[in-house]
């Protein structure tokens, strides 16, 4: 939220210490129709309740935008797969490329980036597939309303919350993922506060 600020013109919210406003909520939470943003991670493994699945729904379907990420393979994308296809019923998601307008909102991102955790980085000596060959190619897919917004944003097979969340744990880690990450992260946030 701190680089969102830094990187864009949009005030993020924070509580009267002055220190930046974030929830964690359930997907059942009244609260949730109150985040025009939601992130979630490894998704690969989620489990939800048929009222969770209802209360995501009701979100998305009012407007509700969710971003999910760092989840890797063939598993993981099906096991999301099915979880989300209970969620949003007959639809069907989009693989986006870089022409896509989203990958130029704010920052010019050429390439999907693949970033590793980076523990993932540490032990292979730089590599940035987990799962090999069966991740190396990341991915960014979407589901859309009929009036073709955006609800659900997923970047599979990459990590793109460890270029943010990992920034100051290595120099060279920063410089060759951060930066892909930020640009990524804020295009996609001034995309969803503006469509």
């Amino acid at each position: 939220m701190f680089r969102m600020e830094e990187l864009t013109t949009i005030g993020m919210s924070k509580y009267p210490s002055g220190e930046f406003a974030y929830s964690i909520l359930l997907a059942t939470d009244p609260d949730l129709l109150r985040c025009p943003f939601l992130f979630a991670s490894d998704v690969g493994t989620m489990r939800l309740s048929e009222e969770e699945v209802a209360g995501l729904r009701d979100y998305l379907e009012k407007g509700g935008f969710l971003w999910v990420d760092d989840f890797w393979g063939e598993a993981a994308w099906d096991h999301w797969s099915r979880v989300i296809s209970r969620v949003l019923p007959n639809k069907e998601f989009v693989e986006l490329t870089p022409e896509h307008p989203i990958f130029n909102m704010l920052y010019h991102v050429r390439k999907i980036p693949q970033i590793p955790s980076i523990q993932h980085w540490r032990r292979s000596g730089g590599g940035t597939s987990e799962r090999g060959r069966e991740s190396a190619e990341p991915h960014i897919r979407a589901f859309f309303d009929e009036q073709g917004r955006i609800m659900v944003l997923m970047s599979h097979d990459t990590d793109i919350a460890d270029g943010w969340e990992r920034e100051g744990d290595n120099q060279e880690y920063f410089y060759l993922f951060s930066p892909d990450a930020y640009a990524m992260a804020a295009n996609v946030i001034v995309w969803a506060m503006t469509h």
